[in-house]
């Protein structure tokens, strides 16, 4: 059963999982759903159409599942929807979507979400994402799984940010940022390729020589980007492996409608 302190106001019709924790004077609203082992730390909020997987830390403070901050909603039914073993620090805010947008906020699993994260409505996070203190997400924001977002990043909204990308501290991010590259600076510049985090990820000496070879093409080249992803789409055929990392980076290429990091 749930442990839930004497302090904590809990409604009754808030759904909690086998041996979730709700600290003192938390707050669990009507509508929220938390799943088994997930605890809710002290003074944390947890509002709205919001569920919770299993084995999420949340600390105190942190406001989960809020209206969302744009002017048009009108109560709407939206959501946030939270995945399992996720890492939520101090005082992040992370709010429910919109129906201009798909309705629901995602989050995926093993996520790190350090102190005074925003996450705002409509976002989609992937998992084994870690997002350092105090960065800020627009609306409708996607992160694909392994991205590194540096402490006070600021991403604008509706920018994506591809799969094992990285930001440095303070990045202005207002264009799509591909897979593997690295970026930073006010506003954004490409800077390399997340090498040391695709080692880490067991990301063999040939796959990382496709990589910068695709970073190659699109940023040491001055080639235009149909340039580039034409470059890129004739480097397939070398292995499966290569070939997959290859289709990633078209995949997300061909739909930068706002352009990307130069």
């Amino acid at each position: 059963m749930a442990s839930i302190h004497p302090s904590a106001v809990v409604d009754p019709a808030a759904e909690l999982g086998e041996n979730v924790t709700i600290g003192p004077y938390a707050v669990v609203n009507a509508g929220v759903r938390i799943g088994e082992g997930t605890s809710i730390g002290a003074h944390a909020v947890v509002d709205g159409r919001t569920t919770i997987g299993r084995d999420n830390r949340i600390f105190p403070f942190a406001a989960i599942g809020g209206m969302p901050q744009d002017k048009k909603y009108r109560g709407e039914p939206t959501e946030l929807i939270i995945g399992d073993g996720n890492t939520i620090r101090e005082y992040c805010t992370l709010n429910t979507g919109t129906v201009q947008d798909g309705g629901v906020t995602r989050i995926g699993d093993d996520n790190w979400i350090m102190a005074y994260v925003h996450i705002a409505h409509d976002c989609q996070l992937g998992s084994h994402i870690i997002i350092a203190n105090a960065t800020q997400l627009g609306g409708h924001v996607h992160l694909a799984d392994w991205v590194f977002l540096g402490g006070l990043s600021g991403v604008h909204q509706f920018v994506r940010v591809g799969a094992h990308a990285m930001t440095g501290f303070q990045t202005r991010l207002s264009q799509d940022l591909p897979p593997f590259v690295t970026a930073a600076g006010n506003p954004a510049e490409a800077q390399g390729i997340n090498a040391e985090g695709l080692k880490r990820r067991g990301y063999t000496a040939e796959r990382i020589a496709q990589v910068k070879a695709m970073h190659k093409s699109l940023y040491r080249k001055g080639l235009t980007l149909a340039a580039g992803i034409a470059e890129i789409a004739a480097m397939k055929g070398q292995s499966p492996e290569t070939d997959a990392d290859v289709d990633l980076m078209l995949g997300f290429l061909g739909d930068a409608s706002r352009g990307i990091v130069r």
